[in-house]
């Protein structure tokens, strides 16, 4: 099964990783220790809590106007 990771820099340092299709979020120290942890807490989460994945989300970005 293939899921999305959104990964943000963390304040404190790391990283904070987020899979979209179940909710799940954890953090690490680096990019590898964030997915590694969000691998393990999605796939308990999904023995738990079993979805049908209908797809990848989608990541994209948008702008607003800058304020004065």
């Amino acid at each position: 099964m293939e899921l999305s990771a959104v990964l943000i820099p963390a304040p404190e340092g790391g990283c904070v990783a987020f899979n979209p299709e179940t909710g799940t979020t954890t953090q690490g120290e680096s990019i590898e220790e964030a997915l590694a942890n969000l691998r393990e807490a999605t796939e308990l989460y999904l023995e738990e809590f079993p979805v049908k994945v209908v797809g990848r989300a989608l990541l994209t970005s948008f702008q607003l106007p800058e304020r004065a």
